[in-house]
């Protein structure tokens, strides 16, 4: 990577930085500053003697002091500013914070608190790295990827959104390119792909949120979101790009609206390396969770009755991942219940959607059921009709779990598995402690949102969670370490059984996924699984020598880089 004076080698675990530039042109790239922890010797050859404070220190020390700052930031979202205008100033120092403190600074850079800053962001602007293309202008794609200046065989990831879809607040707009650091900010966190080995891109096509549109502040184009044929158009020559000017790179489509996100990842999956965390990552990481929750219940998953309560992105990826694990092993792919706002999905019912149609119930089935409205069956009618093993909440529609429903679960269900993985806590379909309560503490439990852990009795039961970053890291890292043509399901289902072997679940109140503290070993554990399955498909186009060697090697740790100073014709003349 080489700009304005800079070359940086991220090909290994311990880079070296080229420095040409000298004086104040090294300390306004986030790159190459280092602030006090520059030495006597290197301030005096890089002409920074005077510009900065006399004592040097170390990077601890600088950690030390960033984290007192960021501590008396007032509000989640003043400290979310903080952090994003530290990585702006120094790249390596912010990413050394981030990784001491990592699972207080989660929910910081990242859910709930980045919901926020996405709203928030034509108001708070302060800068945002990232490229910005515009469906007005799709000639303009190759040259504003080329801008970022990233040398076309060092790109590892593109994360890239369209913001109709984000988190649970819906259409953002511009403000979306936010989601794509955070995620980016993850990678490099829990699976130390480099920062400099990643690009983060907002396709603004518009936005049909009358708020942002009628802001005077709105920073994003100031029209109705542009669908159809123009759309498919940006879409298919923002791919084409990529594959061309960075061919090693994975594209993770983030946020993006149900329908587009389902019909993008059908259309490109088989011809380009590409990832769907809102229905690929939320579903392998349910379904690891499920695969120690079942291990708990002594009855195979293929045996168990799914319900999912929101038939969305995430909802129907769930359900998709668990039907293709099962076809994968050669079982049954299982029975499988879903809602959306009009009931229970049924063959006949009104506004189904493609991706929804494998999970319609026959109209014979629940002609045999005692339903008040056969067109519009209950969520209390299908536990009790249906007699569902697993219930997964995906609906953004708080306290839906309530405490009738989930009783009449466990009077029939002696470990009732119930996830409650809507966004952020006051949607939640449930509360754990309630969850416990109402079934005597025999629930086993995974949540989206993060909560405290529960007392019952002798046991503490420790929450799991059911966050993505659990696996799209370790898969980034798994399909960058192979250079993967593409990301397979069987890749996909590897992260996810690599995942559930982490986990002790025998340990009475355990949790059913790794804690957020353990994210590097949970990265690396899913990155072995990802790049063995991607050689033994034929699809890594660098093959494996030592896995462990290469994974640990690719792991950059936030270090401030070896310093190659190079001699300039000022250096020469004074």
């Amino acid at each position: 990577m080489g700009q304005l004076g800079f070359t940086l080698d991220t090909t290994s675990r311990e880079a070296t930085l080229r420095l040409n530039a000298r004086g104040r042109m090294v300390l306004v790239n986030p790159v190459a500053n280092r602030g006090t922890a520059f030495t006597e010797d290197e301030r005096e050859r890089l002409h920074l003697t005077g510009l900065l404070p006399g004592r040097v220190t170390t990077i601890e020390e600088q950690v030390q002091r960033t984290y007192g700052q960021f501590s008396r930031s007032p509000s989640p979202l003043s400290k979310f500013i903080y952090l994003s205008q530290l990585r702006e100033r120094n790249e390596v120092l912010y990413y050394r914070l981030l990784s001491e403190h990592l699972e207080e600074m989660l929910p910081i850079v990242y859910t709930p608190t980045i919901g926020e800053a996405i709203e928030r962001f034509s108001h708070e602007y302060v800068g945002a790295r990232g490229v910005f293309l515009s469906v007005n202008h799709p000639d303009r794609i190759e040259s504003s990827l080329r801008d970022f200046e990233l040398e076309p065989e060092s790109v590892d990831l593109i994360v890239v959104t369209d913001a109709e879809g984000i988190l649970g607040i819906g259409d953002q707009g511009i403000g979306g390119i936010q989601i794509a650091n955070g995620k980016l900010g993850l990678y490099t966190a829990a699976a130390g792909i480099h920062p400099q080995r990643a690009i983060p891109v907002m396709l603004d096509v518009g936005t049909d949120n009358l708020g942002l549109l009628h802001s005077d502040r709105y920073l994003g184009e100031r029209h109705a979101r542009v669908r159809g044929r123009q759309y498919d158009d940006f879409i298919e020559r923002f791919v084409r790009v990529v594959s061309e000017v960075f061919p090693n790179a994975m594209i993770h489509w983030e946020d993006f609206g149900v329908d587009n996100a389902h019909r993008i990842l059908k259309r490109y999956s088989g011809e380009v390396c590409t990832f769907n965390d809102d229905i690929q990552g939320t579903a392998a990481v349910v379904l690891a969770a499920a695969i120690a929750a079942v291990r708990l219940t002594g009855m195979p998953l293929a045996r168990h009755r799914v319900l999912i309560y929101g038939a969305g992105t995430a909802g129907i990826g769930i359900a998709d991942m668990m039907r293709g694990a099962l076809e994968s092993r050669g079982h049954d792919p299982g029975q499988f219940y879903a809602f959306n706002r009009n009931g229970l999905i049924i063959e006949d019912s009104p506004e189904l959607r493609d991706f929804q149609r494998p999970y319609a119930r026959p109209r014979a089935e629940i002609d045999g059921w005692e339903v008040a409205n056969p067109s519009k069956v209950t969520l209390m009618e299908a536990i009790r009709h249906a007699r569902p093993t697993i219930l997964i909440g995906t609906s953004a529609s708080g306290g839906a779990f309530s405490e009738e429903i989930v009783r009449e679960m466990a009077s029939y269900c002696e470990r009732p598995i119930i996830m409650p993985l809507s966004n952020p806590t006051d949607r939640s379909e449930a509360r754990p402690a309630d969850l416990l309560e109402w079934t005597s503490g025999k629930a086993l439990i995974a949540t989206g949102s993060p909560f405290a852990s529960v007392r019952r009795g002798d046991v503490h039961h420790a929450i799991a969670q059911a966050n993505n970053a659990l696996i799209f890291p370790g898969l980034g890292l798994g399909v960058s370490i192979t250079r993967a043509r593409l990301v397979s399901e069987e890749m996909i289902y590897a992260a996810a059984r690599a995942l559930a072997g982490l986990v002790n679940e025998h340990r009475p109140g355990a949790p059913l996924l790794p804690t957020m503290s353990d994210l590097r070993l949970v990265a690396a554990t899913v990155a072995r699984a990802v790049a063995e399955t991607a050689e033994a498909q034929g699809l890594a186009r660098r093959p494996l020598t030592n896995p462990t060697h290469d994974i640990y090697e690719r792991m950059w740790k936030p270090e401030y880089p070896q310093l190659d100073i190079c001699e300039t014709r000022k250096d020469t003349q004074s």
